[in-house]
């Protein structure tokens, strides 16, 4: 049975816990800031919170315990005491960071709070994949994983993903760009930006942003709050937009510097890469060859000039460090269930790689049907949670048609399906959107 009947009742019946009532503990671990928040009536569980790679410069002014803030309430309600790092180095790819110090925050737990009955872990974007990675590193302390919109296919492929995407761009549009070994992050990022905007202004540019954008399996819905478009030009537009919020520091600036900082060189190579293959096997290849249809530009021939550009090599170590800091290896003890947008820049085909490593009885993957990154609702990962929570408890997994648990979501009231598109400033109420869905391949 699905826990979010409890969850709807706590929270309109009794309400969260009165703030003076819940125990707040704030402090810093080994230079991580962390935050606990423990009910009066904690039922037992701790709900361990990995947050998503931040961007630099960006730092919340408070621990986050939730990816949509509006869930904080009712988990206090329904009796889970919740708890997080921000990590020592929470910028850019804190994976790394984030092993080490949620396992400390465990240990604080432990030692000044009490022994939890059970401890779940989940997560957001980044810190969707570090739930799976926590969990597969303490496997006898972790009894379930609720990852969320995260890039769990791996690390590696990620990035050769975002690899494949920057070539293109910087191939077929802009050979001035760097995609790996910036020398000035900054500066490049900058000049990729403008590269974007010129691009998405003309027909020829927006087919070649949209073949690129094929390569890496980007969708071509950003808007969270909207239905996918059908016109080509606007779909387009959504994959730049991606391409200008997220895409545009893991592919050309701080973020890639970072990642090989971390990894102590390049983790990426397009090596033997076919990019007529490579398209052929992606979701979003009729996207790409319709733009360049509307074009009149020659898709064979862009084919064939990305054939014969030098290829970049990664540095081995480099690879090996992604690999133990990024990929999942699939084994494991305990439950994983799985969140995803259907239209998320993270491509579905990360769920579907994930799935093949997998006991596939101890893996449920929900999707919902909307654009945007990480764009569930409260009510959403409420419900997600709740599948989670039933197998854990039951040891069985609960029914997860889409109808039974949009029923679910649709209980909860229109303050927990609410949702934020900070791409384009816009705000609404979303209906609840779980979906039958079949990722294509991971294209790398």
């Amino acid at each position: 049975m699905l826990l979010t009947g409890t969850l709807v009742a706590a929270l309109a019946f009794a309400g969260v816990a009165p703030t003076e009532e819940v125990r707040v503990h704030t402090g810093v671990i080994n230079g991580a800031p962390y935050r606990v928040e423990v009910p009066p009536d904690w039922n037992g569980t701790v709900l361990l919170y990995n947050h998503g790679f931040y961007s630099f410069g960006y730092t919340p002014a408070e621990v986050e315990l939730t990816n949509q803030p509006q869930a904080k309430a009712p988990l206090l309600a329904e009796g889970y005491a919740l708890a997080a790092s921000q990590y020592a180095n929470p910028h850019g790819y804190s994976v790394p960071d984030a092993l080490r110090d949620q396992t400390a925050l465990l240990d604080w737990f432990h030692d000044h709070v009490g022994t939890p009955r059970r401890v779940l872990t989940w997560g957001e974007s980044g810190g969707g994949l570090t739930s799976v990675l926590l969990a597969e590193h303490d496997p006898h302390r972790i009894d379930g994983v609720l990852a969320m919109c995260g890039p769990v296919g791996g690390g590696v492929a990620l990035f050769d993903q975002l690899l494949d995407l920057a070539f293109t761009v910087r191939t077929l549009l802009a050979p001035e760009l760097e995609v790996v070994r910036l020398t000035d992050p900054i500066a490049n990022e900058a000049k990729a930006a403008e590269v974007l905007r010129a691009a998405k202004s003309t027909p020829e540019g927006r087919a070649r942003l949209a073949l690129a954008n094929a390569f890496a399996s980007v969708p071509g819905w950003s808007r969270s709050l909207q239905p996918r478009s059908t016109d080509v030009a606007e779909q387009v537009g959504q994959q730049a937009k991606y391409d200008e919020t997220i895409v545009l520091a893991l592919a050309w600036g701080t973020k890639r510097a970072d990642i090989e900082a971390r990894a102590g060189g390049n983790p990426s190579d397009n090596v033997g890469v076919d990019y007529r293959d490579l398209l052929r096997r992606s979701g979003e290849r009729d996207l790409a060859r319709q733009a360049y249809r509307d074009a009149g530009l020659d898709l064979s021939a862009d084919l064939d000039r990305l054939a014969a550009a030098p290829r970049i090599t990664a540095d081995a170590h480099a690879v090996r460090w992604l690999t133990r800091y990024g990929s999942p290896t699939g084994r494991g003890t305990a439950p994983v269930a799985t969140l995803h947008p259907v239209g998320d820049v993270v491509a579905t085909g990360h769920e579907r790689a994930y799935a093949e490593k997998v006991d596939p009885a101890r893996l449920r993957q929900l999707y919902v049907d909307r654009g945007g990154h990480c764009t569930h609702t409260a009510a959403e990962e409420l419900v997600a949670l709740g599948v989670l929570v039933d197998r854990v408890e039951t040891g069985r997994w609960p029914t997860t048609a889409p109808h039974r648990l949009n029923a679910a979501a649709g209980r909860y009231g229109p303050e927990l399906r609410f949702l934020f598109d900070w791409t384009v400033n816009e705000s609404g109420t979303a209906e609840p959107g779980f979906v039958r869905h079949h990722p294509a391949p991971l294209t790398r």
